[in-house]
């Protein structure tokens, strides 16, 4: 048996001010944050780490695309994944509370 699930389209994002400055930062930001860590590697990475550090430009691109002429459409990636660090840092410092350090 074969069974489609359709997906409603998400809804637009609300407007306000500064919010396409932010979207630009955090869509250029991301990818930039991964090229360093890939920089960053001690072991040789040898054709793989030139590949990936062109995928994250190209996805900083597409995503500075979408961040400054469709606006609506770009949901920060900040807000989606801070919130689970933050939580992880928080269960962190309460772990390090318990402990006495």
């Amino acid at each position: 048996m074969l069974v489609f699930y359709v997906r409603q389209p998400r809804p637009d994002a609300r407007y306000w001010a500064g919010r396409e400055i932010l979207a630009a930062v955090d869509a250029v930001g991301w990818p930039i944050a991964w090229i360093v860590v890939i920089r960053s590697v001690d072991v040789p990475v040898g054709v793989m780490g030139p590949f990936f550090i062109s995928v994250c430009v190209l996805s900083a691109l597409t995503r500075l695309r979408r961040a400054l002429w469709e606006n609506h459409r770009y949901w920060f990636t900040t807000w989606k994944w801070g919130r689970y660090v933050f939580a992880i840092w928080v269960a962190g410092m309460a772990m390090k509370l318990a402990m006495g350090v």
